[in-house]
């Protein structure tokens, strides 16, 4: 874990070099540090080092470890980047700051009525699945206007952007222009994409967050 902060320079000076390079405004590019699977002790470094924007996937897992964490970094701000299940929507809303992953109708509904209840509305992204993969989480393109109409309409969320995972075994460019054309066509300004491997192809399609983790925290 010694490594943890000299990686996580470099990665700022990756995003850095690329917001240069694309003429972006470095601000505009938030680094949202994936800290799944890696436990609290594993975590510190990069607290120590600065970072504040952290990701996870699984609510139980973020629960259990980040509340002594904030204790510690109250101006922590954590992102659900995986899968949500609906028994897990009330304990999510608890633990995290932003809902990465909303990509149906029913878990959309259960993160309003719960966000009704406990007074918390969390700015949200909707996923997109851009490859059309059946195994994969994210709503179709051709469905995506019609579940961000009632996301913002009749349930009352804080759509705030667009997230997506391409196909691992694809070029990224296409995915990342296609969720940049998306969203500028539906008039969301933030765009979550792009991982260790191709943040800055990502950071020139008009990310304004990338999910790093590998590249900070070594293998899982």
């Amino acid at each position: 874990m010694e490594e943890v902060p000299g990686r996580l320079e470099k990665v700022r000076h990756s995003i850095a070099r690329a917001c240069v390079d694309f003429q972006r405004d470095l601000g505009d590019v938030s680094l949202v540090c994936v800290s799944k699977n890696f436990d609290a002790e594993a975590i510190l470094p990069a607290l120590r080092a600065g970072q504040r924007v952290f990701g996870e996937n699984r609510v139980q897992e973020a629960a259990t470890k980040w509340p002594a964490l904030r204790a510690e970094f109250p101006d922590v701000e954590l992102h659900l980047i995986g899968p949500l299940q609906s028994n897990k929507v009330e304990l999510a809303i608890d633990v995290f700051d932003r809902i990465q992953t909303i990509d149906r109708l029913k878990i959309a509904a259960a993160i309003a009525e719960h966000s009704r209840k406990k007074n918390k509305l969390l700015p949200c992204f909707i996923q997109v699945n851009t490859g059309a993969e059946s195994q994969k989480a994210g709503v179709s393109v051709e469905d995506l206007p019609a579940l961000l109409n009632a996301c913002r309409h009749d349930l009352g969320l804080n759509i705030e952007g667009l997230m997506c995972i391409p196909p691992f075994d694809r070029p990224v460019t296409p995915h990342f222009a296609l969720l940049h054309r998306l969203a500028r066509d539906l008039g969301l300004e933030k765009l979550s994409m792009g991982m260790s491997a191709d943040f800055e192809q990502a950071i020139q399609l008009g990310a304004t967050h990338i999910r790093v983790g590998s590249a900070i925290f070594g293998s899982r």
